[in-house]
């Protein structure tokens, strides 16, 4: 029992030394972002809000973050859209098909991720400016939908094999198509997971940077891209605040997932 504890107590602490770790470098920027001075310091001479005016006052920061937003948003739909139908076609095929379909999906959603941001950013140019697209938010949203898509699809994969299926059965029995079976059987039963998989695409979207390094223009560029442009002239504390703004957006989007799909825990806790 006594080496059980401290193999316990050695784990714990093992964890937390990686976890401080890892946070520390976040706990570096946030606080660097109340700096006064013109240049980032840790920990700072003196704090201020000052550069935080200088966001909200910037007509060009503001842009690359409605930039961020919007690519986000379209990323999140459209590779929720994708991944969800393709998980839930390969679970079709599975369940009565002859599994070819299935077995050749798999590498091609994964061939994105296997493929290095650089070349896959260099390719997407020439092709986007072949077709017309580039430096369009089209162009963008695509990109990162090639990214987004694998990560929203597994998630789905995860889901369905929690789902019984036999209620599917039940209801194509019943004579309800198979858009109405999904919309009204299968839906209701995985609505959580599709939302955690969009909100997992938005933050992949929100924080790719080498894609649309290649693909924005001062139109369209996001936030990673101009705080790149803006570090290569000066360190200032203004990347310090945008990361900041990235930073609390993905914990928000993660407490946000966590309170939908887990809200008889939250209701307990609660009461």
């Amino acid at each position: 029992m006594h080496r059980e504890r401290l193999e316990n107590v050695a784990f714990r602490a093992g964890y937390g030394a990686v976890l401080a770790f890892l946070l520390l470098p976040l706990v570096v920027v946030v606080v660097t972002s109340f700096s006064k001075a013109g240049r980032i310091a840790f920990p700072p001479e003196s704090y201020s809000l000052v550069w935080y005016g200088e966001f909200f006052g910037s007509a060009r920061w503001i842009g690359a973050f409605v930039n961020s937003l919007v690519v986000g948003v379209g990323t999140a739909l459209l590779a929720t859209l994708l991944g969800v139908l393709g998980a839930f076609g390969q679970e079709l095929e599975a369940d009565g098909g002859d599994g070819i379909v299935g077995t050749v999906l798999v590498p091609i959603v994964l061939l994105p991720l296997l493929i290095p941001p650089v070349i896959l950013g260099i390719t997407l140019l020439l092709y986007f400016n072949e077709v017309g697209l580039r430096g369009s938010y089209t162009s963008i949203v695509l990109a990162h939908t090639l990214w987004a898509t694998p990560l929203v699809y597994f998630v789905m994969r995860s889901v369905f094999s929690r789902f019984d299926w036999q209620q599917l059965d039940a209801a194509h029995d019943l004579g309800a198509g198979p858009v109405r079976s999904f919309v009204h059987v299968v839906l209701p039963n995985v609505k959580h997971g599709i939302f955690v998989g969009g909100l997992l695409a938005f933050i992949i979207s929100l924080q790719e940077f080498v894609m649309a390094l290649f693909l924005s223009t001062p139109s369209t560029e996001t936030i990673p891209v101009l705080a790149w442009t803006e570090i290569r002239q000066a360190l200032d504390p203004m990347v310090s605040v945008v990361s900041t703004f990235l930073i609390v957006i993905s914990i928000a989007a993660i407490a946000l997932a966590a309170l939908v799909t887990n809200l008889e825990w939250v209701s307990r806790q609660l009461s």
